[in-house]
């Protein structure tokens, strides 16, 4: 077991703050975290869980003892009549992960190409993009009590699935000390997930009913696109919109789309009759964030170093040497904005750490 010390995490996170780790463990497997656990030096330090860093804002040096998750390792577990299930450690790249899947013939998860970050941070932040989430795809995982070393399993139901949202973003709910994590419980700074599987669906059917995918179909007259096709397709897209965290430094969609009641809705439609919306099947509707800090006029400007970046507003840019206090100095500039001009606050995806 070794423990590095100062280590630089500009690096690790996808906005390239510059901080460091006092303390970082490497973790290629489960015994790494059982290790550190049993060990009377560090089992009793906090700990804080770092894949891709795609999802995080920095505000300052991490004093607690930073687990960067490395596990490695992709496979197809199981084939059915109606499914193919497939494995990966939780250290794998998303994207990559997914290119995998479709160069194996595993179809399914394509609409979700491009996303940065990892395969172990995918249901935590419960991802989505072109009419697909995680939760649409996913079968279960293994994961690793910090407190106690045990290992357990989750299924869908279990990880408390919602919009960007996870059992994984949410606090203890009384748990018995040392007990093993339990469906409905807050597992937020206790549970380093290990290995996700995925149900990949037989026969596959294209999902292209997000607006940018439809006019794709109308411009290149591909009625029924392959997977790969969709794929090619999003990472076009993606590239277009957003700006590349190895150029750039970004943490994509800064703010969650907030959903308001029809009411609501309808009141700003008044006063905004160009309101992006979308009404979802409980009745409730979901607004662009995007298009609110738009109307609030923020595309393009900046405090000190972090910015709104130009082609959407819904992401926040590092335009060189950008503290994780200027980051968060802008968003909250926003969300006051947004909220005194529509009366709604604007949530943050990012961890603020």
């Amino acid at each position: 077991m070794l423990v590095e010390k100062n280590v630089p995490l500009e690096p690790w996170n996808t906005f390239h703050i510059v901080a460091k780790a006092h303390f970082l463990l490497r973790v290629a497997r489960c015994d790494d975290v059982q290790q550190v656990l049993a060990d009377p030096e560090w089992g009793p330090r906090q700990k804080f869980v770092l894949g891709g860093g795609s999802n995080i804002v920095l505000t300052g040096d991490v004093k607690a003892l930073v687990l960067k998750v490395e596990i490695m390792g992709r496979r197809l577990l199981q084939e059915t009549d109606q499914s193919y299930i497939v494995e990966a450690g939780a250290g794998e790249s998303w994207h990559d992960f997914v290119t995998w899947t479709l160069d194996q013939g595993y179809p399914g998860l394509e609409n979700l190409a491009l996303i940065p970050g990892t395969v172990g941070a995918s249901p935590v932040q419960n991802i989505g993009a072109y009419g697909l989430e995680l939760q649409d795809r996913f079968e279960s995982l293994d994961a690793v009590d910090l407190q106690t070393g045990a290992i357990f399993s989750l299924n869908a139901a279990q990880c408390g699935f919602g919009y960007r949202d996870s059992v994984f973003k949410h606090g203890p709910t009384g748990a018995a000390p040392g007990s093993v994590p339990q469906q409905g419980m807050g597992l937020a700074g206790r549970a380093l997930i290990t290995t996700v599987r995925f149900r990949l669906p037989k026969p596959w059917k294209p999902i292209v009913g997000y607006a940018d995918l439809e006019k794709k179909v109308l411009e290149t007259e591909v009625s029924q696109p392959s997977a790969r096709q969709i794929y090619d397709w999003i990472c076009d897209i993606r590239r277009g919109k957003l700006p590349d965290p190895a150029v750039l430094g970004n943490a994509g969609s800064f703010f969650k789309n907030p959903t308001v009641t029809p009411e609501q809705c309808a009141d700003i439609i008044a006063r905004d009759p160009k309101l992006v919306h979308y009404p979802l099947p409980d009745g409730s509707v979901k607004l662009a964030a995007g298009w609110l800090i738009d109307a609030c006029n923020w595309r393009g400007k900046s405090v000190g170093q972090a910015g709104v970046y130009e082609k959407q507003a819904l992401v926040l840019v590092n335009r060189g040497g950008a503290t994780g206090g200027e980051v968060m100095t802008l968003a909250k500039a926003i969300q006051t904005s947004v909220y005194e001009r529509f009366g709604i606050l604007l949530e943050p995806e990012p961890q603020v750490v």
